[in-house]
């Protein structure tokens, strides 16, 4: 059996005025007049585009499938208490309830599978941040990506620049950058702040950083093996 032959969404078969447009427009609107409204549910991280954004980040892909899970789903309590003891930091807030939705883009060139992208939402200064990582299947970053972020100095932190600094990081890594006090040793010392006067949301992207590689790293790399029934339901 071949799992992933008939869920693969292949990029550039989208048509114009397709389905999955016209839902992410109706989305869109969702969003906009859910700020206007106090929110109860939990608060998930999606692609804006995942055609085009997964054909951006991982430029040797020719489709992707999509996986949905919590740690709710995948070990409740007691992962929560894993993720924050690795974080060195609790969750809290709309963006990290045990029943936060996480998506994680399976990105496969023809039919074999070459890395991930994942994506997790954090609190910045002044409002909500995006932030993507792209993986290759070691848990090694081949991109960072901040797809949101509420702040005047977004562009500079948003630039490829910034995001070049990145690549080849690890959760070993991120291991030596301290939540609480924002000091960090090693390769994550050497990433340099682009906009000195934003050091709140700078910090807030590193967290971001760190608590998407460690979810990652439980919901997958550490993850133990799906059973044959699992298997059949992805």
């Amino acid at each position: 059996m071949k799992p992933h032959s008939l869920n693969i969404c292949r990029i550039g078969k989208r048509p114009q005025g397709s389905f999955g447009k016209r839902l992410a427009i109706l989305l869109s609107f969702l969003m906009v007049l859910a700020g206007s409204i106090p929110a109860w549910g939990a608060v998930g991280c999606d692609l804006n585009d995942p055609d085009r954004d997964v054909a951006r980040l991982f430029p040797e892909s020719t489709g992707y499938r999509t996986i949905y899970t919590s740690i709710l789903k995948k070990g409740g309590e007691k992962l929560l208490a894993t993720v924050e003891r690795r974080l060195g930091d609790k969750f809290r807030g709309l963006y990290e309830t045990i029943d936060v939705p996480y998506t994680i883009y399976e990105i496969f060139t023809g039919k074999q599978k070459v890395g991930y992208i994942h994506g997790v939402n954090q609190k910045g200064q002044f409002g909500g941040i995006q932030v993507f990582v792209v993986l290759n299947l070691e848990g090694t970053m081949k991109g960072f990506y901040i797809q949101k972020m509420t702040s005047q100095h977004a562009g500079k932190l948003r630039d490829p620049k910034f995001g070049r600094q990145f690549v080849g990081l690890t959760l070993k890594d991120f291991d030596h950058y301290d939540i609480a006090t924002g000091k960090a040793s090693g390769k994550v010392e050497a990433i340099k702040n682009p906009a000195p006067e934003a050091e709140d949301d700078f910090r807030a992207a590193l967290r971001a950083t760190k608590k998407n590689l460690i979810l990652m790293d439980e919901f997958v790399y550490s993850a133990p093996p799906a059973s044959p029934q699992e298997a059949l339901k992805k």
